[in-house]
């Protein structure tokens, strides 16, 4: 039973990629259902799939994640994931439909969690906007506010994995891309302009045709003017996502025991801690890797609560594939990332920091398409 995947707005429901995507549970918002309401909801979820993987992005009003929290403490369980983003609407909705493509494959749901942070920094997010003046999620130099006063001045904006700001005209500065190929989705506002699908279609090596989709409703109050055309680059196929996500070590949590990738857990927000054992005692654990529990999700409470932790941490396997080795230009590069493309999985080169977290330790590839069978395919989920 693959694990249920919930957004916060009908926007970042995609449609699916295929028959076997599963569909993402759209939770009302606080305003227009109760607290007794919403807690019957998620009851449902859990009985039925077992653990909620929860994507609300850092947009969000503070009241919908209020809400989740309440909801989360309230039923006292430790199978509901809160995951934030700070992508764009389009880009996570793109970030949603990948987690819906992997949650019908054999991850656990600890792993599905925590690779949301890993599969973010694959989707290439902006926008082509008629004005910054109000934009102030990107950094904005003075000289692009001045050049916006200019008559019929557009900006291409970037605003991940990296950000940066040109002006769209004579002598502009291309947009980094991707080192790899994707597919690109547009989102039309008010703005009339053909840049994307122009400049950068063969510059961002975007395979196959260019797909649009309703601009999100929270796209203008996100980029702070309602001129423009939002795009985002994405890795398209399930067989790459997998790969991607399986060829990263999996640690334990010491906290909850859930399964993890990268340096924090998913489910209860913890740091990576490497050789810790689970504590006993004081929080009930999962029987198994990153599995259910039998008693339903409820936390056990006081200092008698007495659990068998789950066994030592997954080792990275082999991961034959179509990987090209060569260092992407992300900024996941850890101590744990294991390179595929190099003889006996030897460690990634590099030590970059996520801003604001610990070393991480994801892996960094460069994907290519995939032809033919890959070996270790995901089971997928019946539609």
């Amino acid at each position: 039973m693959p694990t249920a995947i919930a957004v916060t707005s009908a926007d970042l429901a995609l449609p699916p990629t295929d028959p076997g995507t599963p569909h993402a549970t759209v939770l009302p918002a606080p305003d227009t259902q109760s607290l007794d309401a919403s807690i019957a909801d998620m009851q449902q979820l859990l009985a039925r799939y077992g653990h909620v993987v929860v994507v609300c992005p850092t947009s969000a009003p503070a009241a919908v994640e209020q809400r989740l929290r309440a909801v989360r403490a309230l039923l006292e369980s430790d199978r509901i994931a809160l995951v934030r983003t700070d992508l764009p609407p389009l880009g996570a909705a793109v970030l949603v439909r990948q987690l819906r493509q992997l949650a019908g494959c054999d991850f656990s749901p600890g792993v599905l969690a925590s690779a949301a942070r890993l599969l973010a920094h694959y989707i290439y997010a902006g926008a082509v906007l008629g004005s910054v003046s109000r934009l102030d999620r990107v950094p904005v130099s003075l000289g692009s506010h001045l050049k916006g006063w200019l008559p019929g001045a557009h900006f291409a904006v970037l605003a991940g994995p990296t950000a940066q700001i040109t002006r769209v005209g004579s002598g502009e500065v291309t947009l980094p891309g991707p080192e790899f190929t994707t597919e690109l989705l547009l989102a039309r506002g008010q703005l009339q302009t053909d840049w994307p699908t122009t400049t950068l279609v063969p510059g961002w090596r975007i395979h196959g045709a260019v797909l649009e989709t309703p601009l999100p409703e929270a796209s203008p109050r996100w980029w702070g003017t309602g001129k423009l055309v939002e795009f985002a680059a994405y890795l398209p196929d399930l067989p790459v996502l997998y790969q991607l996500v399986s060829s990263v070590r999996r640690e334990t949590c010491h906290w909850c025991a859930m399964d993890l990738i990268g340096d924090r857990c998913g489910f209860c927000g913890a740091p990576l801690q490497v050789g810790a054992v689970p504590e006993q005692g004081g929080r009930a654990l999962n029987g198994g890797r990153g599995g259910g529990r039998g008693d339903g999700g409820t936390r056990a409470l006081g200092p008698g609560a007495q659990a068998t932790p789950p066994a030592g941490p997954y080792q990275a396997g082999a991961h034959p594939g179509p990987y090209q080795a060569g260092a992407h230009p992300g900024p996941y590069q850890g101590p744990h990332a294991t390179h595929p493309g190099h003889a006996g999985h030897a460690t990634h080169p590099g030590d970059a920091t996520h801003p604001g977290h610990p070393a991480s330790s994801y892996t960094e590839l460069t994907p290519v398409n995939v032809q033919g069978n890959v070996p270790g395919k995901p089971t997928r989920a019946l539609p």
